[in-house]
């Protein structure tokens, strides 16, 4: 399950790579500090490391948690012999270039050729770098999000001073426009957040709705595309979240995270600006860090101050094995993960022990056992969770309203606002070929939890 054949492709890189400084003097600094303990602190490591989930497996369905490519690991673990740092070309010659091409491909992906932007360190950082500039546009002006947006964006707006109100949404999870448009009648707006595949249920906002808000009201829109940004490459959507993803090249900043669905290492975000000129906003003056080249260093267009190179060396490699374009082998990725999302789906709604809400748009879905109350089907969504670990099938537990779930309700009491309830994230394209094994486990779990409660009785019934 662990390839280890990829070694020897790494040292066949890494023998390469020494050749490009052949004509140094030879380097004999001595013994490197606690060598002789170096295999037995890595095995030491390795035992503490067994405490995980198996994220890198199939069977592992719950949280965003997907492993990278075999040539991300492996670039990223070359570029660490030179330990490059992208901030200033001095510090990533190389790798700053390599981060440029990268960063390119992925504007590309959106129809953008002439825009400006980089790799961060996270999401968060690039969501922090984009609504920072929209605070330097339009000073104290109010930012929106949805409530189901990341919570991000609500802690960001607060760091910078900037005043944040949530927006309802509908029952599928998205934006509620009657809502936005009514709150855009009051005036005092700089920036809508539009989340382009919400972390709970990967719904996408309608983004072509607000966009003729946009033209109406004159706001900015940011789009937090941190997870489902990638499946503009995808061509197995239903219409709305097509629509919207289509359009995601007319807004003003797009954030998106290759650590997510672009086979990166933690942590790889990457922030996005169509008007270039934003860049004069970051400008500073350092006496030591920008004068070895004329050429634009990327510490000119960031908040981050030292960044990786290491995070750009396995992207650009990455890319370059698996080109970002529609029908290819990353698409294709993609869309064996919607796949496997919309086939557990169909399972879990024709089986009458467990109810759920709306069909998934991305490859996130959500499911409850069914019960009496919503207070007794949340208690049975935490035992099923975990009775589903026992069986090595690792699922994640959520939070979400009622309203999502209205119409599948049937007699059940709401005695909450909130069902607790399962969630799974079919983002591996191993999991197509898992779908029947997760079931069968799934069930299996469910006639553990089931067993002697009124509910089985009534189902059987």
């Amino acid at each position: 399950m662990l390839d280890q054949k990829e070694f020897a492709a790494l040292l066949q890189a890494a023998k390469r790579l020494e050749c490009g400084f052949a004509g140094l003097p030879k380097l004999d600094s001595g013994e490197v500090p606690g060598m002789e303990r170096l295999e037995e602190v890595l095995n030491a490591t390795a035992e503490r490391l067994k405490d995980n989930y198996p994220y890198f497996h199939p069977l592992y369905a719950g949280q965003m948690l997907k492993p990278p490519h075999p040539v991300a690991r492996l670039a990223y673990a070359l570029a660490m012999w030179l330990n490059p740092n992208n901030h200033a070309l001095d510090g990533g010659r190389a790798t700053s270039a390599m981060e440029k091409e990268a960063v390119g491909e992925i504007a590309g992906m959106f129809g953008w050729t002439s825009f400006l932007g980089h790799l961060c360190g996270s999401g968060t950082m690039a969501n922090l770098e984009a609504l920072w500039v929209s605070g330097q546009l339009h000073p104290g002006k109010k930012i929106l999000a949805s409530e189901q947006a990341h919570y991000t964006h609500s802690r960001i707006s607060a760091v910078l001073q900037l005043p944040f109100e949530p927006i309802a949404t509908d029952k599928f999870g998205r934006m509620d426009t009657d809502a936005l448009a009514k709150r855009l009648e009051r005036g005092d707006l700089g920036t809508v957040v539009v989340t382009m595949g919400t972390t709970a249920t990967g719904s996408v906002d309608p983004l072509r709705e607000i966009l003729e808000l946009r033209a109406k009201h004159g706001f900015r829109i940011h789009a937090d595309a941190a997870y489902g940004g990638y499946f503009v490459l995808a061509e197995n959507l239903e219409r709305d979240a097509r629509l919207a993803l289509e359009q995601i090249g007319k807004v003003d900043s797009i954030v998106i995270d290759p650590h997510k669905h672009g086979l990166q290492p933690y942590g790889c975000g990457c922030v996005l600006f169509r008007d270039p000129g934003v860049g004069r906003l970051y400008k500073h003056d350092s006496p030591y860090t920008y004068f070895s080249s004329k050429e634009l260093h990327l510490g000119e267009i960031s908040l981050e101050c030292s960044r990786p190179g290491a995070s750009a060396a396995a992207l650009w490699a990455t890319q370059k094995l698996l080109p970002l374009r529609k029908g290819g082998e990353f698409a294709r990725g993609l869309e064996q993960g919607r796949k496997a999302a919309l086939a557990l789906f169909e399972k879990l709604r024709a089986d009458s022990r467990f109810v759920t809400a709306f069909p998934p748009e991305l490859d996130i879905l959500f499911f409850a056992p069914r019960a009496d109350r919503v207070s007794e089907s949340s208690a049975l969504s935490r035992k099923l969770f975990e009775a589903a670990a026992k069986r090595n099938l690792h699922l994640a537990v959520a939070e979400l309203p009622i309203h999502f779930w209205e119409e599948n309700l049937s007699g059940m009491k709401r005695d909450r606002d909130k069902i607790t309830c399962l969630r799974s994230v079919l983002m591996k394209p191993e999991h197509l070929e898992y779908v029947e094994r997760i079931w069968e486990l799934l069930s299996m779990a469910a006639l553990e939890v089931f067993r002697g409660t009124d509910v089985k009785t009534k189902i059987e019934n």
